[in-house]
């Protein structure tokens, strides 16, 4: 395969991924209707953890699971809780593309987590993107006079923190750990802390669910391999780009399921951010 063909492959990869996990994060937005956040948020874990393990077992490759930093696994899964629940909580209250456009300040954060925890340099124009890319969200949580903002909003704003968090201690783990092993404690540690903190209010799951629950099982493991080949075949600098490609999705399905529509002051803050975030992935994409 050549090098063009390999870079088209990935971008094509990755736009098959955002569409995958538009469609698991539907699934779960219905299943909030019925069930907890953090109910969700286990099932999620539980469903995908079949998928993950089966190709391991079959070729006896089981040993790519061992993991190396525990402690690093233990934290992780902790921050994917707060983030998953976050998540879930806005989207059982928000539409999807409202609470896509607000997660999408995910990569300035994770600039802002990086330049704390690896001491990584922010330079002057990158602080210009952050802080251009922030106040989008601050228009799309739309606080009041009294200084209230969307709780919805605030609740994405967390969970983007949490997976900006997430995503440096990947970077860290990644250095010992092989990414069978990353993937598989993050789904086992997630459905065994959101369990136990959803085992209080737990509801007995109806019969009918249980296709649901089997297709978000499917999707979350389909969507993590399309995403991780994506990346793989593709530079990050030429693929990430492809990830706001999931606004569209949102609003598509949004108007196909729930018939809503986003307003203009979400659409001016989605804008501002995306903007932002193309400006940081293009400024790495030269320097790399």
């Amino acid at each position: 395969m050549t090098e063009t063909a390999r870079r088209l492959r990935g971008v094509l990869l990755m736009l098959a991924a955002v569409g995958v996990f538009a469609i698991l994060d539907a699934l779960m937005k219905q299943l909030t209707g019925s069930y907890p956040t953090l109910q969700v948020a286990c099932l999620r874990g539980a469903s995908s953890l079949p998928f993950v393990v089966m190709p391991y077992l079959l070729t006896g490759k089981l040993h790519l699971l061992r993991p190396v930093r525990f402690g690093l696994h233990i934290l992780r899964a902790a921050l994917a809780i707060v983030m998953l629940w976050g998540f879930l909580w806005a989207l059982a209250r928000a539409s999807m593309a409202d609470t896509y456009a607000v997660f999408m300040s995910a990569p300035l954060l994770v600039v802002l987590a990086a330049s704390v925890m690896l001491r990584e340099k922010v330079d002057r124009q990158l602080w210009f993107a952050i802080l251009a890319g922030l106040a989008g969200v601050l228009v799309m949580l739309k606080p009041s006079v009294a200084g209230i903002a969307s709780l919805a909003g605030l609740a994405t704003l967390l969970s983007a923190l949490a997976y900006a968090v997430v995503v440096v201690l990947i970077r860290i783990l990644s250095r010992t750990d092989t990414t069978a092993s990353m993937v598989f404690w993050y789904l086992l540690m997630l459905s065994i802390g959101a369990g136990a903190l959803a085992a209080p209010g737990w509801v007995s799951i109806r019969g009918e669910d249980w296709p649901w629950i089997a297709a978000v099982g499917l999707t979350g493991w389909a969507a993590q391999h399309l995403i991780t080949e994506a990346f793989r075949l593709a530079p990050a600098s030429l693929v990430a780009p492809y990830e706001y490609t999931a606004m569209v999705w949102a609003v598509g399905i949004d108007w196909v399921v729930w018939q809503v529509l986003p307003g203009p002051r979400m659409l001016v803050g989605a804008a501002t951010v995306i903007g932002a975030g193309l400006y940081l992935l293009n400024r790495e994409r030269k320097r790399a």
